[in-house]
């Protein structure tokens, strides 16, 4: 411990550090989203070389997915069993840096699934460890801050709105090949970052005192709450809604609408805005009006970008719909993070994480896919509208859990 403060002294005092912290750890999970979008902005590069069928498109969206999911809860098992946290995340985004860049080098589908597997291997772990190291830094006041911007701003900046313009760039400029080389160069930058900057006990965990052991809730009490069996459900519809409108969308436009790819670029851009506005708008608005109400509000504006995929041809106004229906990336930490987390203690947040993502995210592109190949890319908008439409549905059983609307629930009925 006083090595740790020492360090931490007079440069990384605990405010400082946490600060610090949020910026590299931004950075982290941001460019895991960057190059898992890639692909789909790509996609339309890749035709020539690979003629990939929209089902192929979707096995590779979807195996990441997969990969992703299993690497996540491994990760936090070998971080318990090790009690390390940062060895874990620089590894992983070191490598999935350099999975990243080797699918410019396949030459065929069955090579560029692997390095799509093995990529979400990478990823997986990145979330978890950055989120636990986040949580340990901050400051009550500040720990819903701090994660909607690592979680959910860096994805939707680095992912939504930087991605397709340089990756576009580059494809223009020097081949699709080109644009999965370079995503080392970011990687490498980061990896660097962690490894000076980032502590493994920080020095707001050091200078406290010791917690008393938190009481696990047992699995089997956890699978018997109404919210958390309705989040476990809500999980994967909201996934294939997410996975199957981010894979698809770039070959819609271009293919379907004829658009070139400045305009797509241009479009998908629309995607990211909407969800660094949304990502902070809907948590923020929730606890106001409730968890329940937002969800069920927000998803049904999130029904309509789909569908206005399909029947909107003016990329200006389609652009403008897309922000302001593009709302369901706020949701997200309401049926993954808040909800179960205000019904029962943490043992919910990754049943519900593990459910959704192998569901939705894997099953979900898969469907989308083959459907699109035997009666258009229609299709998958279609399926992406219907999951968002399930989830409305679902949100009607919730129980509300937003501490403010409770409060004033109790003071009306006493």
């Amino acid at each position: 411990m006083v090595t740790l403060l020492k360090r931490a002294s007079p440069a990384t005092t605990p405010d400082r550090y946490e600060n610090r912290l949020l910026a590299v750890l931004f950075l982290a999970f941001g460019f895991v989203f960057f190059d898992r979008q890639a692909l789909a902005f790509l996609a339309p590069y890749m035709d020539d070389d690979f003629g990939l069928s929209n089902s192929q498109l979707g096995f590779l969206s979807g195996v990441l997915a997969l990969t992703w999911a299993l690497a996540g809860m491994f990760a936090g098992s070998l971080s318990d069993r090790i009690g390390r946290r940062k060895p874990i995340l620089i590894g992983a985004v070191l490598l999935f840096s350099l999975f990243s860049s080797a699918s410019g080098l396949m030459s065929g589908f069955l090579g560029l699934l692997a390095a799509r597997a093995l990529m979400g291997t990478a990823e997986g772990a990145v979330l978890p460890m950055s989120q636990s190291l986040m949580v340990e830094a901050s400051r009550e006041s500040r720990r819903g801050l701090n994660m909607g911007l690592l979680q959910g701003s860096s994805a939707g900046l680095l992912g939504g709105i930087v991605a397709p313009v340089v990756v576009v760039w580059m494809a223009d400029s020097f081949g699709w090949r080109t644009a999965f080389f370079v995503t080392i160069i970011p990687g490498l930058i980061v990896t660097a970052l962690i490894a000076k900057f980032v502590l493994e006990r920080p020095p707001r965990a050091a200078r406290a005192e010791p917690e008393a052991p938190v009481e696990k809730t047992p699995v089997k009490d956890v699978l018997r709450l109404r919210n958390v069996v309705i989040c476990m459900l809500i999980a994967p519809c909201y996934l294939t809604w997410f996975v199957t409108l981010i894979t698809f969308t770039p070959k819609y436009l271009t293919d379907e609408k004829g658009w070139g790819s400045g305009t797509m670029s241009a479009v998908m851009t629309c995607l990211g805005v909407a969800w660094v506005l949304w990502g902070f708008a809907t948590p923020g608005i929730s606890d106001r009006i409730g968890r329940r109400k937002a969800l069920i509000g927000f998803t049904l504006l999130a029904v309509c970008c789909p569908i206005a995929v399909v029947y909107v041809d003016s990329p200006l106004l389609l652009g403008t719909l897309m922000i302001l229906t593009y709302t369901g990336l706020g949701c997200f930490t309401l049926f993954m993070a808040t909800i179960p987390a205000e019904t029962v203690p943490r043992a919910a947040l990754g049943v519900i994480m593990g459910v959704g993502e192998p569901a939705g995210g894997f099953l979900g592109p898969l469907v989308a896919g083959r459907a699109s190949d035997i009666w258009g890319l229609d299709a998958a908008m279609f399926i992406a509208a219907g999951g968002a439409a399930l989830v409305v549905l679902l949100s009607f059983g919730l129980r509300e859990t937003a501490p403010a609307v409770l409060r004033r629930r109790q003071a009306v009925t006493s």
